[in-house]
């Protein structure tokens, strides 16, 4: 990787959790399916097991990517922020574009974002554009729909 993945402490929790519970729930009861229909004989047939072992690739695949992930995540806990009149990493900022519609976003790793909650990635095209603003700064952004203008009203951090 380029650039270190940043990520908040509670995404750092998720991508653990859901590994823990693919390799030590899903996967073991998987494992256990697999086997007993291999056991049931002819294999070019049996569903159970085509589709046992193909959601065992699957799982595996996962595995290695979150995996991969957590190695190169860099946790950052944005309460510990320490220049809170500037947009950095788990910044939560309001912004307002040329047409006054305002929007709150959140800067959180790339692995965590949920566009519908306002979290956004800090490798997001805004993300980048924000990083470093304080209130009153304008930036440009380069939106698949074109060029919009930002506007900070407000930012805030985690207690």
């Amino acid at each position: 990787m380029d650039r270190p993945n940043y990520i908040t402490p509670s995404g750092y929790t998720a991508l653990k959790d859901e590994y823990d519970d693919l390799l030590t729930g899903e996967r073991p009861r998987l494992v256990e399916v697999v086997s007993w229909a291999a056991g049931n004989g002819d294999r070019s047939e049996n569903g159970d097991y085509i589709y046992g072992r193909k959601r065992l690739r699957e799982i595996d695949r996962r595995l290695g990517f979150l995996a991969r992930r957590m190695k190169a995540a860099k946790v950052v806990d944005p309460a510990r922020q320490e220049d809170r009149t500037r947009v950095w990493f788990g910044a939560t900022v309001r912004i307002v574009d040329e047409d006054e519609r305002e929007r709150i976003v959140t800067m959180v790793g790339d692995d965590e974002t949920d566009a519908a909650a306002g979290r956004i990635g800090w490798n997001a095209p805004i993300a980048r554009a924000l990083r470093g603003a304080a209130v009153g700064d304008v930036r440009r952004v380069t939106l698949p729909a074109g060029e919009r203008e930002y506007e900070v009203i407000a930012i805030s951090y985690p207690d």
